[in-house]
This record gives C-alpha cells, sequence and structure tokens, in this order.
C-alpha cells in the first residue's frame, strides 16, 4: 500500500497489526506466506533490507506493517538509532494497532534483543504475540524440546508461541485465522 518513514505518514486504517523481529528473522517470508502472495513484501539474503514501516492492505481494508529488523543490519548507528526511535514511536503511537507479532528465530531461539523487545512491549501494555518462525529448520528429535526452551526464553509457556514455517507451510492457517480475530470489527 504504501512505505512511510514516520507514523503520520501511514494511512488511517479500521484495525491494524504490526510485524517485528530481528535482522532476518523472515518477517517478509512470512508476509508473503500470509497473503499467497510470493514478492508482496521484498525478501532479502542481506540484513537491515526494510527500513521502513511498509503498509499493506488486507480484502477487508485492515492493514498489516512490516518494520525495520532490530539487530544486525549494514546501516550506520546513527541510521539504526533513527530506525528504532520510528518504530517505538509507531508502536506508541498507532492507535489502530491491535496486535504487534514478534518474530523469534525457532532454530536460534530469543536473542536478547528479542527479550529487550517483548520487555519493552509488556512495559508499555502493547498487545502482542510471539510467532516462532523456521519451524522446518529445527530437526524433528529437538522440536519439543526448542519449542520449551524458545518459550523460556521468552518468559511464556510452550503452548503461547505459534510456530510456523513460511516455506514449508506449517501453521500458515492458523496464524492467518489469529490475523483475522485479532482485525476483526468490535
Amino acid at each position: 500500500m504504501t512505505s512511510a518513514d514516520r507514523l503520520g505518514g501511514l494511512p488511517p486504517s479500521p484495525a491494524e497489526v504490526a510485524v517485528v523481529g530481528r535482522s532476518n528473522v523472515g518477517k517478509s517470508s512470512l508476509i508473503n506466506a500470509l497473503a499467497h502472495r510470493n514478492g508482496l513484501a521484498n525478501t532479502s539474503k542481506t540484513p537491515g533490507r526494510t527500513q521502513l514501516l511498509n503498509c499493506f492492505a488486507l480484502t477487508d481494508g485492515t492493514t498489516m506493517v512490516d518494520c525495520p529488523g532490530y539487530g544486525y543490519a549494514k546501516v550506520s548507528k546513527v541510521q539504526r538509532a533513527s530506525m528504532g526511535r520510528m518504530i517505538e514511536t509507531y508502536l506508541r503511537g498507532r492507535h489502530e494497532l491491535e496486535m504487534v507479532m514478534v518474530l523469534v528465530d525457532g532454530e536460534i531461539g530469543p536473542t536478547p534483543l528479542d527479550q529487550s523487545m517483548l520487555a519493552w512491549l509488556r512495559s508499555e501494555g502493547l498487545p502482542h504475540q510471539v510467532i516462532a518462525t523456521k519451524h522446518d529448520k529445527v530437526k524433528a528429535s529437538q522440536r519439543e524440546n526448542r519449542k520449551k526452551a524458545l518459550a523460556a526464553g521468552c518468559d511464556l509457556e510452550p503452548g503461547d508461541v505459534v510456530w510456523v514455517s513460511a516455506t514449508k507451510n506449517v501453521g500458515i492457517d492458523r496464524l492467518r485465522d489469529l490475523v483475522r480475530l485479532w482485525l476483526a470489527p468490535g
């Protein structure tokens, strides 16, 4: 729909879901899988390509915003700090925001940056859901232990984390249903 470098550049929306996570966690791939459209959100092997708030319109008029990744990115410290302020201002000030999807790499678990983001969201009282990406990269024999460890690292119960794989379409239908629920009127 549009890209914006500040909250005021985003269009009005009846309801919105934000996608946050560290660089290269799979935000764009997940958005493409949810939309059934390859190439809707640009994917890249290079961390830090998303540097704006990218707003996508859903068929019902609601919106989804892909935020720049936090953590490693090939940008200056000044740019990284500026993106951090932009994300914080957006999350605090977007009245249409119904849910923040916090993507955590299921293969490696939550990083200190992920834990900081979760602590900040909790301190701000912002509704959020942890989504563990890259389910397919975790060996089947290690999945149960990985699910427990990832949930514990996020200070959650294993059942509170939604596991997905954008490449293998694991958990995408369930997450799509959750997004519809979060964006439903009333």
